[in-house]
């Protein structure tokens, strides 16, 4: 589990084809991964993956095609930063929202204007996770908490203050990117056992 609190923005250093699937070296500070051990998860751009090797500044994940698929991690670049955010403890603060790290969909940016000292972005995502956003509801968004301003059909908007701007890969950001997007959890259970009551 995760929080969608950034602790740091990573690279891909190098990405590797490996027997159908993919293997991503991620690299970081020079001591960001000193506590990480195999098989310790890390939020990358809001995907959570295994780390399988580690060394020094680096650790490295294989990525299924499935993973490619759903997610932006497909169209990555070497060089290109990324959020990272490791696993949360049990004595740590939740200072955003529990996000689990399994990618519900590829949203898109849609605008980005200026809003006093935040920028206001809004996003489109695909109709069927329209359903759970709500106003003042949270939402995932490569890896970042972020709460949700306003909705309108498959668009929804919010706020990023200049900390989250400096903090994380929004800064680098362009209208017409893509985005992982990960739905509230509260929202995705609520609906199952909604239906299961009215089965």
């Amino acid at each position: 589990m995760f929080t969608g609190i950034v602790t740091t923005v990573g690279r891909i250093a190098r990405i590797q084809a490996l027997g159908g699937d993919t293997r991503l070296t991620i690299a970081g500070s020079s001591d960001y991964f000193s506590d990480v051990a195999l098989g310790d998860s890390i939020s990358v751009a809001g995907v959570c993956l295994t780390a399988v090797q580690l060394e020094g500044d680096r650790f490295a994940a294989d990525v299924s095609v499935e993973t490619l698929t759903v997610t932006t991690l497909g169209t990555l670049r070497e060089g290109d930063p990324v959020n990272l955010e490791k696993a949360l403890r049990l004595a740590d603060r939740l200072g955003g929202h529990l996000v689990s790290g399994h990618v519900d969909g590829v949203g898109k940016i849609i605008s980005i204007t200026p809003d006093a000292r935040s920028l206001r972005w809004v996003f489109e995502v695909p109709k069927p996770l329209s359903r759970y956003t709500a106003v003042k509801g949270s939402v995932c968004i490569d890896g970042v908490s972020l709460t949700v301003n306003e909705v309108d059909g498959v668009r929804f908007g919010v706020n990023l203050i200049p900390h989250t701007l400096q903090a994380t890969t929004f800064g680098a950001r362009q209208v017409g990117d893509t985005v992982n997007i990960e739905v509230d959890l509260v929202a995705r259970y609520l609906e199952r056992l909604h239906a299961k009551e009215g089965e």
